[in-house]
């Protein structure tokens, strides 16, 4: 039996100063709320948006963005 790993995103709501960036580079996964402050619409990545989710943690200027790996 294969197992698939699936990849989440997750918000470090503490580190997070709500600067937007992540959903201007994730769009279809983050939208901002009325304070500016990043809203996952969906944790889980779907294959398409790996790359694209990658970025956005890669990008974030506080390092508040992750990416987490837990079994399918």
């Amino acid at each position: 039996m294969t197992r698939i790993s699936t990849r989440t995103l997750r918000i470090d709501r503490i580190a997070c100063t709500g600067r937007g960036l992540c959903a201007e580079l994730l769009p279809e996964l983050i939208d901002l709320d009325e304070w500016g402050y990043p809203i996952v619409r969906d944790r889980a990545v779907p294959d398409r948006l790996r790359t694209h989710a990658r970025r956005a943690v890669a990008a974030c200027p506080l390092l508040a963005l992750h990416t987490d790996t837990g079994p399918g």
